[in-house]
């Protein structure tokens, strides 16, 4: 029987899918730590340079299941902060790219706020709807704010109700709005011209944009210098040179 998450690698390319179109891939506990596990393998896959993010079904996800026992993580009523899923703050530093391809809603759309790149089927919807049941939104709005600025985020936060593919592009959570039978061969000619770059300075690149934000402007610049120098020390580097002075295409082996 296939999981509640399907995870699929063609080249360099993984496809990660929420597979419970049957319930509009609620998350409910058994979904919940597929997905960790997912994000866990991509992250650890030396041969995955890139990640699709999509849902089975008409739905990317309807976020949480509320039928369902998704108890929050740790031994308290709260949940604490675990970094061991993707809207919680694992750190991936491959890029990821979502593909929406209907309702996105709840922590469902704190996980697309946390991808590099959002395309959105026409029918793509996003939403937080946790304040129209009485229940707070934690990670989201801690997101949201940096992702679409303050009152595009408070408009998806504190009135609850859901946002055309259209308006999220206008806020600017998607990048791109496509016809619904193209998402998915729009996400992978992303995912491709992604992988012509080297991977290891893709990734040194974006922990830089990621930890720059949260320092001063000096460390950050010092932090990047030395991010530079490693990628520099790398067997890529050196193929990147000698394909540009040989004027043919790089050779990337992700070492």
């Amino acid at each position: 029987m296939p999981g509640t998450i399907l995870y699929e690698r063609d080249g360099h390319i993984a496809t990660i899918t929420y597979n419970r179109p049957e319930a509009l891939n609620a998350i409910n506990a058994e979904l919940r730590l597929d997905l960790d596990a997912a994000w866990v393998r991509f992250r650890d896959d030396d041969e995955a340079w890139v990640a699709i993010v999509t849902g089975a079904g008409r739905a990317f996800s309807a976020g949480a299941d509320l039928r369902g026992n998704a108890p929050p993580r740790g031994s308290t009523h709260w949940e604490t902060p675990s970094l061991t899923s993707l809207e919680n703050g694992i750190e991936v530093w491959k890029p990821i790219i979502a593909a929406v391809n209907g309702y996105c809603l709840g922590f469902a759309c704190t996980l697309v706020a946390a991808c590099d790149f959002v395309i959105a089927s026409e029918r793509a919807e996003f939403g937080f709807p946790e304040v129209r049941i009485g229940v707070p939104t934690i990670q989201g709005a801690v997101r949201m704010p940096q992702k679409v600025g303050w009152q595009n985020a408070m408009e998806l936060l504190l009135i609850g109700e859901r946002v055309d593919a259209a308006r999220a592009k206008e806020m600017g959570l998607c990048s791109k709005v496509v016809p619904h039978d193209r998402l998915m061969d729009e996400a992978r000619a992303l995912a491709e011209r992604l992988c012509k770059s080297a991977p290891l300075a893709v990734r040194a690149t974006k922990e830089v944009a990621w930890r720059g934000q949260q320092m001063p402007w000096v460390e950050a610049i010092r932090f990047g210098e030395t991010m530079r120098r490693v990628a520099g020390a790398t067997e890529d580097a050196r193929e990147g040179m000698a394909a540009a002075r040989e004027k043919r295409e790089p050779r990337w082996q992700a070492r």
